[in-house]
């Protein structure tokens, strides 16, 4: 997931351009699929060993536009470019003709982001659907139809916001924890490694590219939105019985604003309890878990919760 590029005032959401195309480069050297929005579904589904990229866009920043669609256009690298309606012209922003020029193309796809990109996850239920009707009814307007694809402003959901998603017609939609997309992923909590100038260095890039899914059945609470009465949660992970080493996980988590080492525990061989040893304290707490395989590759799940506003 990408943000804007060359804006080198914004590091938490920029990556400069010459990193940009050296990871296109390192993609194509992998030879590592570009995964084309529409035939998601039928990627996530078949050749499942099959080592495959989707690229993202969020928000819809002119940057993007200047500096890293002329790459993606030359390439004929296929990506979604998620926009939320009420920024579209704005001053630093793609205007409405910049968004249909490149959504003629069969390689790209534009995504729904909401209408005004707020905390929706913070608003009562009919004002979080008012502003995803709005927003459907501008992509039918401008561009003849809505996606299927929705993208959480800041990667935040609730229960609420992702059933209302679900009922208005979506089909896939996309948080920011990390991890890697596989079939036994929910389709209205899809993972993507968020890529900025710090964690978009060559280095780090290339461990991304050396990530695999790590298949589970459940995760437990199902509500990532948390209060007082739930933080810490109480976290219960299933995995499905086909991964080998599993008691060799690791997990770290930033309970009290502080990454450490999570404490585990096994139910049986295929599920556990991460114990935290205190509350989230910062809007967004998260828990990584990995596993190393033998062949220099490791399974990641990410896990993020979103802390209530007191």
């Amino acid at each position: 997931m990408y943000h804007r590029f060359e804006e080198n005032k914004y590091p938490s959401t920029n990556i400069r351009i010459n990193d940009f195309k050296e990871h296109i480069s390192l993609i194509k050297k992998n030879g590592i699929k570009f995964v084309n929005p529409s035939n998601f579904e039928k990627e996530l589904n078949n050749n499942k060993k099959e080592r495959k990229i989707l690229i993202t866009i969020d928000d819809g920043y002119q940057s993007f536009y200047d500096n890293a669609w002329p790459i993606l256009k030359e390439n004929k690298i296929p990506f979604i470019l998620f926009v939320s309606t009420r920024e579209v012209g704005k001053k630093g922003y793609m205007s409405w003709e910049n968004i249909r020029e490149i959504e003629k193309y069969d390689f790209v796809e534009i995504g729904n982001h909401s209408h005004t990109h707020d905390y929706l996850i913070d608003f009562e239920e009919q004002i979080i659907k008012n502003d995803l009707v709005t927003s459907i009814n501008i992509f039918k307007k401008e561009l003849g139809k809505n996606s299927i694809f929705f993208s959480y402003p800041f990667g935040e959901y609730s229960s609420i916001l992702k059933n209302i998603v679900i009922n208005l017609g979506f089909k896939y939609a996309f948080g920011q924890h990390s991890g890697v997309t596989d079939y036994t992923k929910n389709l209205y909590e899809m993972p993507r490694f968020p890529i900025n100038e710090k964690y978009g260095e060559t280095e780090r890039f290339k461990t991304i590219l050396k990530t695999l899914p790590f298949p589970y059945k459940s995760i437990q609470p199902e509500e990532r939105y948390i209060g007082d009465e739930n933080n810490p949660p109480k976290v219960n992970i299933e995995f499905y019985d086909n991964i080998k080493n599993l008691k060799n996980i690791s997990c770290f988590s930033n309970e009290e604003d502080k990454w450490r080492n999570s404490k585990i525990k096994f139910n049986d061989e295929n599920s556990l309890n991460i114990s935290l040893d205190g509350k989230f304290t910062t809007e967004r707490g998260r828990i990584n878990c990995s596993l190393r395989e033998t062949n220099g590759f490791y399974r990641w799940l990410g896990i993020q919760f979103v802390v209530k506003e007191k």
